[in-house]
């Protein structure tokens, strides 16, 4: 049975992991709430999808980075 979300790689890991870009609410990385200062930090050193695992650290490492 072939999934019907797309299998990609997460930018930072390098984990496969499954998109669901079109269903973005079910997909892991809504799970991880970001403010607009949080995403911004990342999205100067990344581009692409994120797994979870990998948005809630650098999550933390900018709350680390401001204190």
């Amino acid at each position: 049975m072939s999934s019907k979300h797309e299998i990609i790689q997460c930018e930072r890991r390098g984990k496969s992991m499954e998109c669901k870009a079109n269903a973005f609410t079910k997909c892991q990385c809504s799970t991880v709430q970001l403010n607009l200062n949080e995403v911004q930090y990342i999205s100067e050193n990344y581009e692409g999808c994120m797994c979870a695992a990998c948005l809630g650290e650098l999550k933390e490492e900018y709350i680390l980075s401001i204190k």
